[in-house]
């Protein structure tokens, strides 16, 4: 199996480099070898190339048979501009599964707009942060073929008892950049998952007012609320769920997982595939 390593969104710090090294080493020590895009360090301020030279580097990867799958290892705010340079006739005739995370939900929602094909919502990178040991063996188990530990979500809910439809979403703030534009999905008996790494209260209500002026809340067939990093780390009178629920129906399922978001020990889900949850 070989895998390109892109970067989509901004560059890389050169002091990452040991991260990205040790990457590879890891991937290479589960049977995985791996292809470097072109562009991953920042060269000119958070860019680590222009908006078409890191999408050319997503796309070689599509066009190249020896690659079998794409990990994006970047993040930050940049991903959005590669968009527009996408073949995603190419990308819909490909075998090839596309994972990211945070700013990469804009390129997984606009692949699952443009293709129908299904994303993963997952930074690979995990596997050297400081979860490493447990995140290197969920994704060697999911390499021999064991799917659940890296996928297999514990939720409860916090409205409703059930849900069922095609998960769309990711990152609050990036998902939101596609509104108004052709990428963004639509939302029609759709599960939207929403996660967060920055925003306290303030910042996160202002996001939950956009989707509902928009009519989001009025489509959806539930909501998945993942964790919000920094806004949980706050002594705030008032939970995520709380700002939500001023934006919703009293009949709109929601749930809440611990285990999608920005945490090292984050497992992976799948953008673009029906799921059901149901109360335990």
């Amino acid at each position: 199996m070989e895998v390109g390593l892109a970067a989509c969104s901004n560059g890389h710090n050169k002091e990452w480099t040991p991260q990205v090294d040790e990457l590879v080493q890891v991937l290479n020590d589960m049977g995985v070898q791996t292809a470097l895009a072109e562009h991953i360090v920042a060269t000119k301020d958070e860019f680590s190339g222009t908006d078409e030279e890191r999408a050319s580097d997503l796309m070689s990867f599509y066009k190249d048979d020896s690659i079998d799958a794409i990990y994006d290892i970047s993040g930050g705010d940049l991903a959005n501009g590669v968009l527009k340079y996408l073949d995603f006739d190419i990308i819909a005739n490909s075998n090839k599964t596309f994972w990211g995370y945070s700013d990469l939900t804009t390129v997984i929602n606009a692949i699952y707009t443009m293709t129908g094909k299904s994303s993963v919502l997952y930074q690979v990178k995990n596997m050297v942060y400081s979860e490493a040991e447990f995140q290197q063996e969920r994704f060697r188990n999911y390499l021999a073929g064991t799917t659940e530990e890296l996928f297999n979500l514990q939720y409860k809910f916090l409205q409703g008892t059930q849900m069922k439809g095609v998960v769309v979403g990711g990152n609050i703030r990036c998902f939101t950049k596609l509104a108004g534009t052709k990428y963004w999905p639509d939302l029609k008996g759709k599960i939207l998952l929403l996660e967060a790494y920055g925003g306290g209260s303030g910042q996160i209500a202002t996001l939950f007012n956009q989707l509902e002026q928009i009519g989001v809340f009025e489509q959806l067939a539930g909501v998945l609320l993942g964790t919000f990093t920094s806004y949980e780390k706050e002594n705030l009178e008032y939970s995520v769920y709380d700002l939500l629920k001023m934006h919703i129906s009293d009949t709109l399922p929601v749930a809440m997982t611990k285990e999608i978001g920005h945490g090292h020990d984050s497992k992976a889900i799948v953008i673009g595939k029906e799921m059901e949850f149901i109360a335990k």
